[in-house]
């Protein structure tokens, strides 16, 4: 009997150390990855000592799209799983119906994901990290001859790791794993260890490497109780502006996938040089979107400002998405939302001027509120929000906010992201998905 005990408590603890293996892997590797972006992300400055006026609207133009053109021609010939996300895949993976061909994955992640988001794409890095994670655990559980459920506990510690280094919240990450990949996650004691153990140690090495402040930290006043009726209304907007932005990202994924097949490259060369040119002509317009935020914040730039900026990321983030270009979407939601909650807020405070409304609150409760809406992981949207900015003494209006937004895209039909495209990746490679049991829409 104790022998049978000690032999378990030893798989216990060597399950762990392969999750503590998989988030230093994974903190290193994208902590590595986000500082070559932040590197590579100032070539426009450099481009601008050198040239300007037309000549640098053209040059900015033809370095996004020969970027754009290259990862989508290394994703293609390599590894086509690597393009968009990567969140779909993972889940994929857990469900036995993908494969994680992390040798492949990883270095094309890596390096078109560099490529491509380092030269102005609307496109967030955590989406290469959680498959950088995710990879980075397939291979330990390779190297260590795990069994197929510590296997697919790693692939979700991997997918924890990943985000935890993304935005330096791994509160956030391990709720990820537990709601997003619910249907998927294989729920035991070590699994569930294994992934808070790959969430912390990936954190660990991004602090070593990048820092220990909120990557987006933002200060904002605690919020009145009169004011909590207006972020009801901000969720109801936000609610339906996700079900539209994950339709067009669908819609527009489609697509391309058409024109591919039609004429390669040509749709990926259109938005490169489309991007790039706004580069310069309007920055705030592209990239992922944290130091946009930052920027947005801090220049105050008015509602009509604020109201074509959202509409332009929204544009321009779809488009990015669509190319096929290793990417994800969380970061450029969260500068979607702010751009759009700034607008609110200050269209509130005009209408309201004996309220003292502050504008910023509605900016950040509007960041977990389109997050909620277009992923449907509000508990994640919530947490990592507070976890991203360290406001949180706006918790009460956040989940105000992400409960009315996750209400209404249930209530106009809207599914969560990540399903849909791992609905349409299955059916393109002919797989067949067995459905899971229906959750439960009522009460008893």
């Amino acid at each position: 009997m104790v022998k049978s005990e000690l032999s378990f408590r030893t798989s216990d603890a060597r399950y762990v150390l392969l999750a503590i293996c998989v988030g230093v892997g994974a903190g290193s590797i994208g902590s590595v990855f986000h500082l070559a972006i932040d590197w590579s992300l100032q070539w426009p400055q450099w481009l601008a000592t050198h040239i300007d006026g037309a000549l640098l609207v053209v040059a900015a133009a033809l370095i996004t799209m020969v970027c754009t053109v290259a990862a989508v021609f290394v994703v293609q010939k390599i590894a086509p799983e690597a393009g968009g996300s990567g969140v779909q895949e993972i889940e994929g993976a857990m469900e036995g119906l993908r494969e994680v061909r992390w040798q492949r994955v990883l270095p094309v992640k890596f390096f078109a994901g560099l490529a491509s988001i380092g030269a102005g794409l609307v496109l967030g890095r955590e989406g290469p990290t959680i498959h950088i994670g995710a990879s980075v655990a397939e291979g330990v559980a390779e190297r260590a001859k795990a069994s197929d459920l510590q296997r697919r506990g790693l692939l979700a510690a991997g997918a924890a790791a990943g985000l935890a280094c993304a935005f330096n919240a791994p509160l956030a990450a391990v709720l990820f794993v537990i709601e997003e990949t619910r249907k998927q996650f294989p729920y035991t004691f070590n699994t569930y260890m294994g992934v808070i153990a790959a969430a912390i140690m990936s954190t660990v090495m991004t602090e070593v490497i990048g820092g220990v402040a909120p990557d987006l930290a933002l200060s904002v006043p605690q919020i009145p109780l009169a004011l909590l009726a207006h972020f009801v209304l901000l969720g109801a907007f936000l609610g339906a502006l996700g079900v539209l932005l994950n339709r067009a990202i669908l819609t527009m994924v489609d697509a391309a996938h058409r024109w591919q097949i039609r004429i390669p490259y040509v749709y990926p060369a259109i938005v490169g040089l489309v991007v790039g040119a706004t580069v310069i002509l309007q920055p705030w317009a592209v990239t992922g979107g944290e130091t946009v935020i930052k920027e947005v914040v801090a220049a105050h730039p008015g509602i009509a400002v604020m109201l074509l900026l959202g509409v332009a990321r929204f544009v321009t983030m779809v488009a990015s998405y669509s190319t096929g270009v290793p990417g994800g979407i969380f970061a450029p939601i969260l500068a979607l939302a702010a751009s759009f909650g700034l607008a609110f807020g200050e269209i509130a405070a005009a209408i309201t001027p004996g309220l003292d409304i502050p504008p910023l609150a509605f900016a950040i409760c509007a960041m977990g509120g389109l997050f909620t809406s277009s992923v449907r992981a509000p508990v994640v949207g919530m947490v990592l929000i507070l976890e991203l900015t360290g406001a949180y003494d706006v918790t009460l209006a956040l989940m105000i906010t992400c409960l009315t937004a996750n209400l209404v895209a249930q209530w106009l039909g809207g599914k969560p992201i990540y399903e849909q495209l791992l609905d349409r990746t299955l059916a393109l490679a002919g797989i067949t998905r067995k459905e899971p049991a229906k959750e439960p829409t009522g009460l008893a």
